[in-house]
């Protein structure tokens, strides 16, 4: 009787271990069976338990009428690289201009990582996807866990309209999860039809309850290079979580205006080392070098886009922009920008207003020239490396707020790199607010860059009191406001320094 009493006990200890042992799912989105779904839908699964993610497996998504694959995911790729990849010393700028084709490129019609430009093949074994035409594609994670909660990320544009799907994810992919198997365990349906062409409002909502799921959905549906600002097309995003790489090309007359500023957040764990350039190839700022793919956001070759009331960030260190903008005309509004080294690269003219930039060092980067204003900046080391040329203005900023975050804080740099410098290197401040900023303001300026203009006036504190710029670098000039009220007036001129 104590034997079977003990197997009997057993038995039911371990019939406990596998219960606390299965992770269930307690949601579906879309739902099982949903209809009317977006064609740029994430898939997402609410579990029981913590979410712990294995590196095998696949996720697989099914035509329900026909049985055809149309995506697979295997988890057992990495999502990208985790170090920096070695220095090609044979690597070159590209020799002629980067062309922007205006073509229909997606993971539909094209082999992902197909080189764009000279640059050869890239041979690594990561996971890859072809995000906004850019045929080269960028690393990406498949899914992405948070705690009991976990985000599939299906390659671009592999979903259609009017079709219904089944999705199968493999025993073992989640800790726990026995999988999700047949035609019936997880179906959903998209919208019959996209939106209609003349609709120049598309609506943006991560549940699903708009024209498309995602930013990147709606910025691929736009043409590319329309003609004219009646022509042009607004996004309005609501309110949420988009935890997506935002990257798009060629768009003209584009708006794109958040809810709200702390209620719209785009973010992605992207840096230098997890999207890299070709390892042919070298990237600087100058116009028509390779694309970068490092940052969260990137709008590139792009012209009077219009950017306002959202929140743009990466959720990686190093290099590591939050938002990366090539092109002429762009305006940004109420906009809060969150990065790490170069946490926004803006190449061509830009007007920012009412902006908040948080980075970690050479916090504003690129060739510019940007108009900031009643802007607010903070940065843990040197809040600018300016590199425009002697054909357009830098940096010029007015009644700005810079913020020191550390003793490092300096306001920009100029060392030689690499044997380069910004001789026309420029950087304006008037009527700014400096908080913590070291004496001597500006940083290192090496030979190179001894030309550089870079001027000051009515520098204040939080208090409003003048500050002492006794110790100012000596490249720094001090205006003075009747000898140089003309100078003062003319960088106060957003059209001035723009052209637009």
């Amino acid at each position: 009787m104590e034997k079977k009493v003990l197997i009997a006990l057993g038995v039911l200890v371990n019939m406990v271990y596998v219960c606390q042992a299965q992770n269930a799912v307690v949601k579906m989105f879309p739902g099982n069976g949903a209809t009317n779904v977006n064609i740029d839908t994430h898939l997402t699964l609410t579990m029981s338990d913590d979410v712990v993610i294995s590196k095998q497996g696949f996720v697989s998504v099914y035509d329900l009428k026909t049985g055809k694959l149309v995506d697979r995911l295997d988890m057992s790729i990495p999502a990208g690289p985790t170090k920096s990849q070695p220095k090609n010393p044979n690597a070159q700028y590209t020799p002629v201009p980067y062309l922007y084709r205006t073509q229909h490129i997606t993971n539909r019609n094209t082999k992902a990582g197909t080189p764009s430009g000279i640059n050869a093949w890239d041979t690594g074994h990561y996971q890859l996807d072809i995000i906004g035409g850019f045929s080269d594609g960028f690393h990406f994670y498949p899914i992405i866990p948070h705690g009991k909660q976990l985000t599939i990320y299906l390659h671009h544009n592999m979903l259609e309209y009017g079709h219904a799907y089944y999705v199968i994810i493999d025993k073992g992919i989640i800790s726990g999860f026995e999988g999700i198997k047949g035609k019936k365990g997880w179906t959903f349906r998209t919208k019959d039809q996209a939106p209609d062409t003349n609709q120049r409002l598309l609506t943006v909502s991560a549940d699903g309850n708009g024209d498309f799921s995602t930013v990147q959905g709606a910025m691929d549906f736009i043409p590319d290079s329309v003609a004219t600002v009646q022509e042009g097309y607004r996004v309005f995003v609501k309110n949420g979580d988009y935890e997506e790489l935002v990257y798009f090309r060629n768009k003209r007359f584009v708006t794109i205006e958040g809810e709200s500023r702390d209620g719209v957040l785009i973010h992605y764990r992207n840096n230098e080392v997890f999207n890299p350039h070709p390892a042919d190839i070298k990237t600087n700022e100058v116009r028509g070098t390779f694309p970068s793919r490092r940052a969260a956001f990137a709008a590139d070759n792009c012209s009077d886009l219009t950017l306002c009331n959202l929140t743009i960030k990466t959720d990686c260190k190093g290099q590591a922009e939050g938002l990366l903008v090539n092109g002429e005309r762009n305006y940004f509004e109420n906009v809060h920008i969150i990065g790490d080294g170069d946490a926004l690269q803006a190449n061509g003219s830009c007007y920012w207003q009412n902006c908040r930039i948080d980075g970690g060092g050479d916090t504003i980067l690129g060739r510019g020239p940007s108009f900031f204003n009643h802007c607010t900046i903070t940065s843990h080391g040197a809040f600018m490396w300016i590199r425009n040329g002697q054909e357009n203005h830098g940096n010029i900023f007015v009644d700005c707020h810079f913020k020191g975050l550390s003793e490092y804080a300096e306001l920009g740099r100029l060392p030689d790199n690499h044997g380069k410098n910004y001789p026309y290197a420029e950087c304006v401040l008037l009527n700014c607010t400096l908080e913590n900023i070291p004496s001597y303001g500006w940083g290192k300026i090496d030979d190179g860059a001894k030309t550089a203009n870079i001027l000051e006036f009515n520098s204040h504190d939080a208090d409003n009191r003048p500050i002492d710029t006794s110790k100012r670098n000596p490249l720094m000039r001090q205006l003075d406001p009747i000898r140089d009220a003309e100078l003062i007036g003319r960088y106060s001129d957003s059209h001035w320094v723009l052209g637009f």
